[in-house]
């Protein structure tokens, strides 16, 4: 029999708990162990996973619950997860410091005193709810669907509020897009219906970056994976971004060019391709709607009169289009590009080479960057694109793909009918082209229109700090007859919250149900986010009514909330809404989130259930079990399938004319009386359909009925014909002004910061403000005190050039003013900047009116706030983050004092007329400030903010368009109304009286 000392000697070489092959010698491991570490404390972890809330990139997360004390540990990587592969950023693990975190709203809390003094009391659900629906339904039964609003930053789940406002019958959507990618996004819409890329960058062999992905770009994690991978592999990288991010850091080419002027040398490398015939001919000849262009020979004759095309040809052959093109980009050489962005011309020949070497399978990406901080940002979009179509690398191998092929939606137990109302306060008919909703206008626009809100939700959605203008935002609140009530639905407190109504505590990441499908890579997947402590509870057996009896405190899930608000606004039916909530297993009564889930897994994701099937689960245990699933890899050339035969047996057949045959691409195609089912409901443009009504369902290629793509011609569209039609023809294709009259002609695509027009001599200076960190981001990683302690200051960035001609060194204060406020921050000298440009970090700066209230100790700073005069408003600094107590002993460890600056609340809005993009750049004046003690004040003047946002407002070009329409029926809308809500009804005004349209369009023609 051996000894005890001989029984822990067996078991010395078995390492830790997670590789012991004995659970049963747990405990004399323990023993061994613990006489060489006596204070190392020991767990045995139950695994959940789950999926990560602290970027868009909805990476898996492994959540550990201790078996002991049911308290959730840490969080790691969840290695079955499609898109991140077990790894993930600073973020993932930092979700436990939100979880744990002391500042967190545990329970429902109600205003008390004037929005905005800092005084709560606890309520209950019950109140909440009861108040909250009374008022929607009120509003509803008195046809005023345009006064409520759901307010979202970043959705939990594709489709699941917007089908909640579906029931509702409210076009009450509003998002932060136009604040954020809505310039992206145009650009590529126009070129090819969907309105996202997904770069396939494990595949690529040159990759082309507009700003920061590999760092903290949209899906950064899943991502800068793949781009390190081909990096390893050979692939080259190309960077342009006047800021040295880290990403530039380590990529072959930095491109650091003049703010706002990307277009010109993006352009300049495709004039470079198409004079040396190196272009794709088939992609080209096959997948471009240059037949159009040439059949349109009126607007030819324009860009004769304009001096970008010498003669019309008199033939419209494929060769005619491509000696057109020749002419329309010779002078946008490399030492033109030179000469207009400062980025020398060996180097963008050099680029030309990478890209034509890379064929096919070339990969390029912008998001936000430059298409987000310009006017016609949505230009540098289309430029770049335009790159990728000349060499054939679009949907291929290694290229750029569109985001609806790698992403998926599943169908819902239930759908509403289409929404029958237009809501101009989100689509005014001013912007008829934005991408999203002109969200960051609201306070503007709900008084140019004279217009209140009766319910206002804010989620993942702190535009007083977000968004530029934020003072005011704080003005609209503060007048209750503009908002009647506003409801913050959050796990933490925020700039936002302190002026509303409610605040209510919602889930985080591991405290939720949400089902996420993402564009990270080439391969289409679901992730399930769930709530990792409910999950364990009834593993174990134990009863969950809702997520509340699992979550800390009463904290609910959105999901949950929305089912019950839905229910109590219309308790009886009769309002045609509880219908869509109710249980399809137990028909009449309230579904249950289980029950939603179960349905939508045993029904709407091909191949789930025979994966559960083969391991003896049910589809939803499945994916508790997994919280991910891979539905295909099968994702490359989807313009290129053919229609299902099925289809053509009823489809009517109108091919293409050939060279010189004047058949439009709008005409011809496959033609259906109803549009074919799809599993996916990822959200796609059209339907496209012909004089007849019939609907396109795909275009003639060589003779074969095949997808195509979502444009109107069924092609790549090289030639916009809905920016020829709806008013903006002089931009219909890729383009740039060539000299300082046509900046003057073409104002709506030059930067309101174009370098050419900066008084640098009197200090003034192109503000970039559009970069973050990548351990932060915005709103949602409040809480998180790791991620904090990394990252707390956003200084000024200035290069030693301008530094020395300022007289300031890094440290020192200095006063930034753009036309409406100023702000006072600390300056950083570094040569990672162009001389001329500074920038700050937006994401940084949080502040608090009180003590304990308002914003996160660990990261805000203590202000004032004061409205000094009517509409001028001061706030200074009381002190930065400080040791605080509470239940977390950390929170009196606080080592650092400086939270930053919030800069955006010193920009006025200024949307652009066609994309609706905020255009982020600023135009600022410099001030040393002397005596060093004005950290952090700003000032801001209302007043002055709105006369901007009229002054940018007469940019634009008014609907009605064709049709007498607010919009392109076509083109790609979140929450899309029926076709007939898109009517303009005759005699309603909008802020602006336009020219008739005729006139309107005539007028930029010539």
């Amino acid at each position: 029999m051996t000894t005890r000392e001989e029984q822990l000697e067996s078991i010395k070489g078995y390492g830790n708990l997670l590789t012991h092959p004995d659970p049963a010698k747990w405990d004399d491991w323990k023993e061994l162990d613990s006489r060489a570490w006596p204070r190392k404390v020991y767990h045995r972890y139950e695994l959940v996973p789950t999926v990560c809330f602290n970027c868009e990139a909805a990476c898996g997360l492994l959540a550990y619950i201790d078996k002991d004390s049911g308290e959730i540990r840490k969080f790691e990587g969840h290695p079955l997860h499609p898109g991140s592969r077990g790894r993930n950023c600073a973020k993932g693990p930092a979700t436990l410091n939100q979880v744990t975190n002391p500042e967190r709203i545990l329970h429902p809390l109600k205003r008390v005193g004037e929005r905005g003094d800092g005084g709560w009391e606890q309520t209950t659900w019950d109140e909440a709810l009861t108040d909250i629906a009374a008022r929607i339904r009120k509003s509803l039964l008195a046809g005023k669907e345009d006064e409520v609003v759901y307010h979202v930053g970043r959705p939990g789940e594709d489709e699941y509020t917007e089908r909640v406002l579906k029931t509702w019958g409210i076009d009450g959507l509003s998002s932060h897009t136009n604040v954020c990618s809505a310039g992206g996004r145009a650009g590529y819409a126009f070129w090819m219906g969907y309105d996202r890329p997904s770069p396939d960058y494990a595949n690529a062999k040159f990759i082309l970056m507009m700003s920061a992905h590999l760092e903290s770009g949209h899906y950064f994690n899943p991502n800068a994976q793949r781009i390190i991978e081909a990096q390893q592999k050979g692939t080259k990288i190309a960077v342009i971004d006047t800021r040295l991010s880290n990403t530039a850091s380590k990529a072959d080419y930095w491109l650091s060019p003049w703010p706002g002027t990307e277009a010109s040398l993006l352009l300049a490398i495709a004039n470079e391709i198409i004079q040396t015939d190196r272009y794709n001919r088939e992609f080209l000849h096959d997948w471009i709607n240059w037949k159009e262009l040439m059949q349109d020979r009126e607007y030819l004759s324009s860009l004769r009169e304009r001096g970008f095309l010498p003669q019309i040809p008199k033939g419209q052959s494929f060769e005619d289009f491509i000696a057109v093109i020749k002419q329309i980009y010779k002078d946008y050489t490399p030492e033109w590009a030179e000469e207009e962005s400062g980025v020398s011309a060996d180097l963008l020949r050099e680029i030309t080479e990478e890209i034509v070497r890379a064929g096919t399978a070339f990969s390029s990406n912008i998001w936000r960057n430059a298409a987000a901080g310009h006017l016609g940002g949505w230009m540098i979009t289309r430029s770049l694109n335009f790159l990728n179509v000349l060499v054939g690398a679009v949907g291929e191998p290694g290229s750029t793909l569109p985001n609806s092929w790698v992403k998926f939606v599943p169908a819902r137990n239930s759908a509403p009918t289409p929404i029958k109302v237009w809501n101009e306060n989100h689509w005014p008919r001013e912007y008829p082209l934005s991408f999203f909703e002109l969200s960051f206008c609201l306070p503007h626009i709900l008084k140019k229109r004279n217009k209140r809100l009766e319910v206002y939700f804010t989620r993942v959605m702190n535009p007083v700090w977000t968004f530029p203008d934020g003072f005011n935002w704080i003005e609209m609140f503060k007048e209750p007859d503009r908002v009647g009530c506003h409801v913050t639905l959050s796990p933490v407190w925020s700039e936002t919250s302190q002026f509303s109504d409610y605040v209510l505590p919602m889930g985080l990441a591991p405290e939720r149900h949400d089902l996420h499908s993402y564009e990270t890579q080439a391969s289409q997947w679901i992730g399930f986010r769930q709530p990792v402590l409910r999950v364990s509870k009834e593993r174990h057996g134990e009863t969950i009514r809702d997520t509340r009896d699992a979550n800390p405190g009463e904290v609910w899930e959105e999901n949950e909330f929305w089912i019950e608000l839905s229910w109590r606004i219309d308790p009886d039916g009769s309002m045609g809404i509880r219908k869509h909530f109710e249980s399809p297993y137990r028909p009449g009564e309230k579904i249950t989130i289980l029950e939603y889930y179960q349905w939508i897994f045993e029904n709407s994701v091909p191949g789930l259930p025979e994966a559960a099937a083969a391991e003896g689960l049910t589809p939803l245990a499945y994916m508790q079990k997994y919280a991910a699933f891979e539905i295909t890899k099968d994702v490359y050339a989807q313009n290129r399938l053919p229609v299902d035969p099925e289809v053509l047996t009823k489809a009517t057949i109108v091919p293409e004319g050939e060279n010189g045959e004047n058949v439009s691409t709008h005409e011809a195609g496959v033609w259906v009386d109803q549009a074919p089912h799809t599993a996916n409901h990822v959200p796609v443009a059209g339907p496209f359909k012909n004089a007849s009504g019939k609907v396109r369902a795909g275009i003639m290629v060589n003779n074969r009925a095949v997808k195509g793509w979502p444009t109107p011609s069924g092609k790549l569209e090289f030639f916009s014909t809905t920016l020829r039609d709806w008013g903006w023809p002089e931009y219909a294709i890729p383009i740039y002004p060539r000299n300082e009259q046509e900046r003057k002609t073409m104002k709506h695509i030059v930067s309101q910061v174009h370098f050419k027009t900066i008084d640098f001599d009197h200090n003034e200076y192109i503000l970039l403000p559009t970069f973050r960190l990548p351990m932060l981001i915005h709103t949602r990683t409040n809480g998180a005190k790791w991620l904090h302690e990394i990252a707390h200051a956003n200084p000024i960035w200035v290069h030693p050039i301008d530094a020395k001609r300022l007289q300031v060194s890094t440290g020192d204060e200095v006063k930034i003013s753009t036309e409406v406020g100023s702000i006072v921050d600390k300056v950083w000298v570094t040569e990672g900047i162009r001389p001329g440009v500074i920038a700050c970090s937006h994401h940084l700066g949080r502040w608090r009116l009180n003590e304990t209230t308002g914003s996160d100790r660990w990261s805000s700073s203590l202000v004032t706030l004061k409205e000094v005069t009517k509409g001028k408003w001061q706030m200074k600094q009381i002190h930065g983050p400080a040791p605080f107590k509470s239940t977390d002993k950390d929170s009196e460890r606080i080592w650092w004092s400086d939270g930053g600056v919030h800069q955006n609340s010193i920009f006025p809005v200024q949307p652009d007329p066609i994309s609706g993009m905020m255009c982020w750049h600023q135009r600022v004046r410099i001030e040393k400030i002397t005596d060093g003690s004005h950290y952090g004040e700003i000032e801001m003047d209302t007043k002055k903010s709105y006369e901007v946002f009229e002054r940018w407002l007469e940019l634009t070009r008014p609907a009605p368009g064709p049709g007498g329409l607010f919009r392109p029926l076509w083109m790609l809308r979140v929450l899309k109304p029926h076709p007939d809500a898109y009517v303009i009804p005759e005699g309603t005004p909008g802020m602006i009286e336009p020219l008739p349209f005729e006139k309107e369009t005539a007028k930029f023609t010539k």
